[in-house]
């Protein structure tokens, strides 16, 4: 009667450090070492979805935001 339970534990421990490490290692917004990169937000790829699951998604730039982004810089 364990036995299940142990297994059914075990593939959710799996399950978890599997997302975690595949959050870490591909997602934009997980940030490891903040110290070698201070804004990390500009390297994202807009294009590029950030969410597990997107429909129809489209990425066009704010020119307002853009204008004050050169000014910034």
């Amino acid at each position: 009667q364990l036995i299940p339970l142990v297994g059914i534990v075990s593939c959710a421990a799996v399950g978890a450090v599997a997302f975690s490490a595949y959050s870490l290692f591909s997602k934009s917004d997980v940030i490891i070492n903040k110290s070698g990169n201070p804004e990390p937000w500009e390297t994202i790829d807009p294009t590029r979805p950030q969410k597990l699951l997107t429909i129809h998604q489209k990425w066009k730039p704010i020119e307002e935001l853009e204008s004050v982004k050169k000014l910034t810089k």
